[in-house]
């Protein structure tokens, strides 16, 4: 872990240096506002919209989010999409890994799956999260330029390459949550299918 954190320290100040001495990028506005988005996704429908305080907004700084729960066939899925136009020092995206277990959450297992959604293979984060007896499965990627990376290391990688190949910043993080109800399967196989409606609607409102 000392070794993962200290590999991830040098390429976040890597990222910093790199994007500082780059030229000035440009922001990078979504194709339409996440707002936008259906409230109806194939079998899933929308039954709520939760709209953060002033000091989460200030602790997150996207440019552009939504968060809501939709529910089908007895299931449900909590989405939240945050948007940011650039990533500069302090406004980078900020990990699941982090946020989760702020807000109360214990990371029981830290895993990676993949999954076909939107016509295309992609690697997801795929955890398993605990607050007293509630628990439940999070399946979470990163999403830029049409790319889509389950590894934060290659995600700030990348960051650094789009910052000095194409003076673009600009990057999304997609994050999925269902409760395990009767099986942890049964939890991955809702998520799953929430991403594979999910995947089309959100290419068409994130910028290639």
């Amino acid at each position: 872990m000392t070794r993962r954190l200290l590999v991830l320290t040098f390429v976040v100040v890597a990222a910093a240096v790199c994007l500082r001495a780059s030229t000035a990028e440009e922001p990078v506005p979504l194709r339409q506002p996440l707002a936008n988005m259906p409230r109806t996704l194939g079998d899933w429908t929308a039954i709520s919209q939760q709209e953060f305080d002033a000091a989460t907004v200030a602790v997150l700084r996207a440019d552009d989010y939504v968060s809501r729960t939709y529910v089908g066939d007895g299931r449900e899925a909590d989405l939240y999409v945050g948007y940011y136009e650039t990533q500069r020092q302090g406004d980078t995206i900020h990990s699941p890994m982090n946020c989760l277990p702020a807000a109360g959450w214990q990371l029981l297992t830290i895993d990676r799956r993949a999954i076909d959604a939107g016509g295309r293979s992609m690697v997801v984060n795929r955890d398993t999260i605990q607050k007293g007896l509630d628990t439940r499965v999070v399946l979470y990627w990163y999403q830029s330029h049409g790319r889509t990376i389950a590894s934060e290391y290659w995600t700030k990688i990348y960051l650094v390459l789009d910052g000095l190949r194409l003076h673009r910043t600009d990057g999304a993080i997609v994050r999925v949550i269902t409760p395990i109800r009767e099986s942890e399967a049964g939890a991955e196989r809702s998520a799953v299918d929430f991403d594979r409606t999910l995947v089309p609607v959100l290419d068409t409102h994130l910028p290639e």
